[in-house]
């Protein structure tokens, strides 16, 4: 082999190394970040734990928190509001009832026929209605002349063919759901809107009243009996099932509870009569907050940057608003430190871009190759080339997310459980002796717990490990929808004057 020959053996041998040294480069820094990326899931999954141990603390904080906010105004993260409702429905109800269903850019209307035995409903009619921006930022006036307009024609439509006494009148339950000081059952006075609603003149007005005189004007012969939340709903529909539901929980957007208590325990209130010697307490236990919740920087950081900053920490861990947020916010740390997510930093910046059903959605791809992970990627995130490993990375992220919303959702249901002496325990907090366990039934609704099968597989388990299988079978959470509907038409017969 001549001189020429040999220089170019040597040169090619020299490319042949120097392209194997890159590729052996990348490889390794391809390695370091993906293992990067790995250690960061970890990181998060350490943080997210709960342990028994660590749920039982914050079913005692929630305790606690209960009995601090039913002594005094302001005690306590949780308000623990009366809700005057001290009678719940049995199943006995019987009659033409109606409900009003107002928490949104629509509202509902709804007549239903309630037996008398059984619990069983015999009709059930409901209408839907937008409201136009106009009338979301004009007067009180407009908005509940509107209402009860919608409300005449309904009735006088649905009334065809239903065995009524003429000229009785007819009683509704309403569903307000915006911030309301409660006056008594049938009254409230609206603190502030939300959700859009921008109406100056109705902030410190008893809306139930504004009601009541919007659908005299219309010569509509009804009156509001009850006023309420979707929570009271949930609970007082789930009651009229099962006499043993004490408890309500929504777990979907957002999130909240409410139970029926002893009146002498809401210390707040001394003197508080009433007939049966309950009320539903109104937690509102989103702006629960205890040590015990294992947060991570990425939940300080949506914190801080949310318009409610230290408000709603409970729900801002627990509730569908947040869980595909708090995804978003792992990955994109991911992003930037790895590059299992090809060119996704910028797409993944965005708050709120991940919407939680998406990400449940990508929890629950069984299928072998995560084909619905890739095509939400795809789609909704506009991220593509992303491997399988990285994509089994994702779905671990969502199960971590996931697991420790429901865990801890779980925690404060058996909190509230506790707090009335239905947990099993000596019963010192509520002031009562451990005894057989009582038969006790929480009424659930929300679409995080109700269309997420993963959340609520999870939820059920953490209930069953806190109680413990001495008590555990005695617990049951029972599904219950459209609490704000036919929850409210319910107590509307229940409080009745034509009972």
């Amino acid at each position: 082999m001549g001189g020429a020959g040999l220089g170019l053996a040597a040169g090619c041998a020299v490319l042949t190394c120097a392209i194997a040294a890159v590729m052996v480069g990348h490889r390794v820094r391809s390695r370091r970040r993906w293992g990067r990326a790995v250690a960061l899931v970890r990181e998060f999954e350490e943080a997210c734990a709960t342990s028994v141990g660590r749920l039982r603390q914050v079913v005692d904080a929630m305790a606690v928190e209960m009995h601090a906010g039913l002594a005094s105004e302001g005690g306590s993260k949780l308000r623990m509001l009366l809700t005057f409702i001290d009678n719940l429905p049995d199943g006995s109800e019987e009659g033409t009832y109606y409900a009003l269903d107002l928490g949104g850019t629509n509202f509902r209307v709804l007549q239903i026929q309630f037996s008398g035995k059984g619990s069983m409903i015999l009709t059930h009619r409901v209408q839907r209605q937008p409201i136009s921006q106009e009338l979301m930022t004009g007067t009180r006036e407009e908005l509940f002349n509107f209402i009860a307009s919608t409300l005449k024609q309904f009735v006088q439509r649905e009334d065809d063919g239903i065995d009524q006494i003429p000229d009785v009148r007819k009683d509704l339950g309403f569903t307000f759901s915006f911030p309301v000081r409660q006056l008594s059952v049938s009254s409230g006075v609206l603190i502030k809107w939300t959700k859009g609603f921008s109406i100056k003149d109705a902030v410190g007005k008893d809306v139930a009243q504004c009601l009541n005189e919007a659908m005299l004007k219309t010569g509509l012969n009804m009156r509001v009996v009850a006023l309420v939340n979707d929570t009271v709903g949930t609970l007082a529909l789930g009651h009229y099932y099962d006499v043993d539901t004490v408890a309500a929980v929504i777990i979907g957007t957002g999130t909240n509870a409410c139970y029926l208590e002893r009146t002498d325990a809401i210390i707040k209130y001394q003197g508080l009569l009433t007939n049966s010697g309950d009320m539903v307490v109104n937690m509102e236990w989103g702006n629960f907050w205890s040590s015990h919740l294992p947060r991570t920087p990425y939940d300080i950081s949506l914190d801080d940057e949310s318009p409610n900053r230290n408000d709603q920490g409970f729900e801002k861990m627990i509730s569908g608003m947040y869980l595909g947020e708090i995804v978003r916010r792992v990955l994109h740390r991911m992003a930037e430190e790895s590059d299992i997510f090809p060119d996704a930093v910028q797409n993944l910046s965005v708050p709120f871009v991940l919407r939680t059903p998406l990400m449940a959605a990508m929890h629950e791809d069984d299928s072998p190759d995560l084909r619905e992970v890739g095509r939400i990627l795809e789609d909704h995130l506009k991220i593509s080339g992303v491997s399988l490993k990285a994509r089994r990375l994702l779905v671990r992220v969502c199960d971590i997310v996931t697991r420790r919303a429901a865990r801890l959702a779980a925690a404060g249901i058996v909190g509230i459980l506790k707090k009335i002496g239905r947990d099993g325990s000596a019963g010192v907090a509520s002031g009562r002796t451990k005894g057989k366990p009582r038969r006790t039934v929480v009424a659930v609704e929300g679409g995080l717990y109700v269309g997420y099968s993963m959340f609520r597989d999870y939820l059920n388990e953490a209930v069953a490990e806190i109680l413990g299988e001495e008590v555990a079978p005695y617990v049951c959470l029972r599904v219950c929808e459209d609490g704000s509907g036919t929850g409210a038409a319910v107590l509307a017969a229940a409080y009745s004057s034509n009972r």
